[in-house]
């Protein structure tokens, strides 16, 4: 086993994050509640219910005073956040944890994600294989790092697409049409190597959906012209894509410390979740519903969202040091912000060799070496 060396401040605390934890993936589920595993259709419906009143009334003020220039920046930013609530919901269905009825969770994820044109089951399936392979280094899906090779091989307009702030929160359309770096395939093509032959009619069920919904859009844009419908629709989308790719960057990298990656080995499930982070959103922890308690949702994805907080307070004590606690900083959280660009300017690559492996930075490209 060979590893990077740890950070200055793992060694003030005399604590690595990648040594093989004291407890079992089964001890952290013992303490967790057994409430906290039931799926409740219609609350998890009221929460769609919610969201869904909440964008037609957003929608509905910004058609009456469309005149108004101040009230675009304000609708933008309201609405592109719904759209990720309304993903947040469809990634449940996606886990599963919306209800146990499998039709329920297919016909509402494939509402709710066709609206903000994410193909339900494409996704489904390549996030299914992001939590079974969370922390590895080849085999994770999200965000997964590059290895020291495969970062010297691409191209100067790749490397600031990924790593100049904001490109890497516009990240996510491309990444549904051929993944990321490294890795080959499309969310809607049901003959790439991302799926079984078993799942490709999912597939070309989920882009149909998908392909249906551009096609509503086309047409709208011809009822209440392109004009408006770019302010009502794509600026939102774009919110939303920014939302998903901010917060699902920020819990898969580091947090006060850097966090290790796996292979072969040394890689665990268990392991592998505990390189999660959980973040705290401020206003937006019931807005987003609390998708930032990251930690327990990718060890135990079956649990509802709206049972994580509990569940992650039962599980601390088990945890221990394995725990990272949020920073909590007012109703506003922009000290996400100082982190998620500290991340992207330092966190390039991962060794070729190593089972154990931490971010490094190319010196090359910030100009001078990151402390």
């Amino acid at each position: 086993m060979t590893a990077s060396s740890p950070t200055k401040q793992q060694d003030t605390n005399h604590f690595d994050p990648s040594a093989p934890p004291p407890f079992k993936v089964a001890d952290i589920r013992a303490a967790i509640p057994d409430h906290c595993w039931i799926k409740n259709p219609y609350r998890s419906l009221s929460y769609v219910l919610r969201d869904i009143l909440v964008i037609l009334s957003l929608t509905f003020i910004a058609v009456v005073f469309k005149t108004s220039l101040w009230l675009w920046p304000v609708y933008w930013v309201a609405q592109g956040t719904m759209f990720w609530a309304v993903f947040v919901l469809g990634h449940d269905c996606g886990h599963g944890s919306f209800s146990d009825n499998p039709n329920l969770n297919s016909i509402m994820g494939h509402i709710l994600h066709s609206s903000i044109l994410v193909p339900f089951h494409g996704w489904r399936i390549s996030h299914r294989t992001h939590h079974q392979n969370h922390g590895h280094v080849e085999n994770d899906e999200s965000w997964v790092p590059l290895s020291e090779k495969t970062y010297t091989a691409l191209d100067a307009p790749t490397k600031l697409l990924r790593f100049k702030v904001p490109l890497p929160l516009f990240a996510y359309p491309l990444y549904l049409w051929k993944r990321s770096p490294g890795k080959s395939g499309s969310h809607f093509n049901p003959y790439s190597d991302m799926f079984a032959p078993n799942e490709r009619r999912y597939i070309v069920t989920s882009t149909l959906c998908w392909t249906l919904m551009v096609a509503n859009l086309i047409y709208l844009s011809t009822v209440i012209g392109p004009t408006l419908l770019f302010k009502l629709y794509i600026v939102p989308y774009l919110i939303f894509v920014m939302w998903l790719d901010f917060v699902t960057y920020l819990h898969h990298h580091g947090h006060e410390q850097k966090l290790p990656w796996y292979r072969g080995k040394e890689w665990s499930y268990l392991r592998g979740g505990l390189t999660t982070v959980d973040r705290d959103y401020g206003i937006f922890n019931n807005i987003n519903h609390d998708i930032g308690t990251h930690v327990i949702h990718h060890l135990f994805p079956q649990i509802p969202h709206y049972r994580l907080v509990e569940a992650t307070n039962a599980a601390k004590p088990v945890l221990g040091k394995y725990y990272r606690e949020p920073k909590k900083s007012g109703p506003i959280p922009l000290h996400l912000i100082d982190n998620l660009v500290r991340s992207i300017k330092q966190d390039h690559y991962v060794s070729d060799a190593g089972d154990i492996v931490y971010y490094q930075t190319d010196y090359r490209m910030v100009g001078k070496k990151v402390e």
